[in-house]
């Protein structure tokens, strides 16, 4: 069986100068890419990397970091891909907790605590491929089978310790020729790679499209949260498949599309979908389910335009060599139509956990459908039932497991890291639904006695621990957290947020001006809350780049005026973007005839009419 390595090599052979990755103005051919992982590959090896020896991959979305996922891959190790962003603490807990030897990052982000403890090859100090020797031109020599280690993942774990999925490259290859068939992918194809490094749709992004000699597109990180932008960046690239992850996807199909646009497949998962695709949507829209645990895609499915009296998009039928059960709880199968634990089984369910064989034998179950020795099924927590078309209906978790903008939390985590800060005593986190598809964490916390941490503290503590989706944009305190009869917390007693119990670093700022009493009332839906302080920070209370691009667009509609997202970062608080819309304002009336002016000084909003030039 041919591994990704000899794959990817083939293409180079094949068409050593088609293109295989674009960023910007950034171009790498199959030959280059080919060239570079082989050097990577090859000092992998001199340092011992070989077949289930995990390799740290520290880079952001780029083409370095799809080469050095490559060379380890060549060197016949497997891969720990793990986002730049993340806290340096969680960064190296990680590496510790996975034993990984050797890290592969850039030069510039060889701090002591994520080095110190081993060896380290930096990407970018490694010579051109014209400089390197003959050698290092052919891929390394490897033994590696479909039973060793291709990647490592890390998810949230509900015990308060991140649990790493170890995936072999059985079930990875499973996935790429699945995906290959069921697309009809061909080297003509030009694909994207918009998910976050350590999201494990990245590594569907990447390998399907390289082993099959197609082009990989990754566009710039601003247009990532901005649908018009990232609309208008698919149409003009010419992108033929896509993977968008289900929130951003909702947007782009509710916008205008061109008629003639070579996109014909957007795939789309990571969360519950909650719109089918209007009629007159010019490409296939694909809903696709997997866990972590079962190398990305377990069901997939094409979603048309929704019937009379249909409830949610069903998650599709089980891919290639997968099967799936909807069981009760003594692994029985449910009756028909009645909703059951979703177990998987196949070829693509993973290894297990990383260091973890008590936990690996609590989820990786024996199949007890199947007579081949060894057999597996993964426990998924997730509640589906069967339809009548042989597709399955997603309807919730049995647990406490949580989605938040397509990325796994489990609130224990959250918690738990929570728990650790010197003034709280007891605290639990849960998720609050804002809208349909849009949740935010939500946390409760008991201050020790004579002790009243303030928000700021709280969030800075928590933001030097955990990624920046599972910090809480909200924090509630009360002197004790409600319990159940048998003493856990009552997670459905727990108050809704308001303005008495909401924790803020000082008193509430109500809007002064009619500019900033327009802006807190849009902010409100948006951030899920009934007052808006105008001086408190968008990005501490739950917001994030998607919404900010919602807020620009009612900006746009309320004020008319073109408020770029950056701004909304650099002047992240009403009072200040309420300050730039001004600016703007007035930059455009100076622009207008006197009628035009007046028109704008009339609208739902008042300007300070002191303040109009005219």
């Amino acid at each position: 069986m041919r591994l990704i390595g000899s794959l990817v090599d083939s293409q180079g052979a094949a068409t050593p100068d088609a293109t295989a990755l674009v960023c910007g103005s950034q171009v790498l051919t199959y030959r280059e890419l080919n060239g570079l992982a082989n050097q990577l590959g090859h000092r992998l090896q001199a340092l011992g990397v070989g077949p289930d020896v995990v390799v740290g991959l520290i880079l952001p979305r780029s083409p370095a970091m799809v080469v050095g996922a490559l060379g380890i891959l060549k060197a016949g190790g497997a891969y720990l891909p793990m986002d730049p962003s993340f806290p340096e603490a969680r960064l190296a807990s990680l590496l510790d907790e996975a034993q990984v030897p050797v890290l592969v990052t850039w030069e510039s982000m060889m701090v002591s605590e994520l080095s110190g403890k081993r060896m380290v090859i930096a990407l970018d100090a490694l010579g051109r491929m014209s400089e390197a020797s003959n050698n290092e031109l052919c891929s390394p020599n490897s033994t590696v089978t479909p039973r060793n280690l291709a990647y490592v993942i890390y998810t949230s774990g509900s015990a308060g310790q991140p649990k790493g999925v170890e995936i072999t490259h059985g079930s990875l290859l499973n996935l790429i020729q699945w995906h290959q068939q069921a697309f009809r992918v061909t080297a003509a194809d030009r694909a994207t790679q918009l998910a976050r490094v350590g999201f494990d749709a990245a590594v569907w992004e990447i390998w399907p499209y390289l082993a099959a000699g197609a082009s990989l597109q990754l566009p710039a990180e601003e247009k990532l949260n901005d649908p018009d932008a990232l609309r208008d960046w698919l149409v003009e690239q010419e992108i033929t498949i896509s993977f968008v992850s289900t929130p951003m996807a909702e947007r782009l199909i509710a916008l205008r599309w061109p008629d003639k646009t070579a996109l014909r497949l957007m795939l789309t998962g990571a969360d519950t979908l909650h719109t089918y695709p209007p009629d007159d949507l010019p490409f296939l829209f694909v809903n696709n389910y997997g866990p972590t645990e079962c190398t990305v895609v377990a069901t997939s499915g094409l979603v048309s335009p929704q019937k009379q009296g249909e409830g949610l998009p069903p998650i599709g039928r089980p891919i290639s060599n997968t099967q799936v059960y909807v069981l009760d709880e003594s692994l029985r199968p449910a009756a028909e139509g009645a909703q059951g634990e979703l177990h998987i089984g196949g070829i693509g369910v993973a290894r297990g956990y990383r260091n973890r064989p008590e936990l690996t034998a609590q989820k990786f179950v024996q199949n007890p459908f199947s007579t081949q020795l060894g057999e597996r099924l993964f426990k998924t927590g997730d509640l589906v039932r069967s339809l009548p078309d042989g597709q399955l209906a997603f309807l919730g978790r049995i647990d406490e497991q949580i989605k938040v903008r397509g990325f796994r939390v489990e609130p224990n985590e959250v918690s738990a890291a929570l728990n650790r800060h010197s003034s709280v005593l007891h605290s639990a986190v849960v998720a609050r639904d804002i809208a349909p598809g849009d949740r935010r964490l939500v946390a409760y916390l008991v201050p020790r006695a004579e002790s009243r941490p303030t928000l700021s503290e709280l969030r800075h503590f928590l933001a030097a621990r955990l990624p920046d989706f599972m910090v809480p944009g909200t924090f509630v305190m009360l002197e004790s957290l409600p319990l159940t009869a048998n003493g856990k917390v009552d997670r459905a007693r727990l108050p809704a947020p308001d303005g008495a119990n909401t924790l803020r670093d000082r008193a509430f700022m109500d809007p002064r001006t009619e500019t900033e009493r327009v802006l807190a009332a849009m902010l409100g839906p948006l951030l899920g809350q009934e007052q808006v302080d105008v001086e408190e920070n968008f990005f501490t209370v739950g917001g994030h780049s998607l919404l900010g691009t919602q807020l620009i667009s009612r900006v746009r509609e309320t004020f008319r005026v073109e408020l770029p997202l950056r701004v909304v970062f650099e002047a992240p608080t009403v009072a200040q973007l309420s300050a730039e819309i001004e600016r703007l304002l007035l930059a455009k009336l100076e622009r207008m005839s006197d009628d035009e002016a007046e028109s704008i000084l009339n609208s739902d909003f008042t300007l300070d009419k002191t303040a109009n030039p005219k």
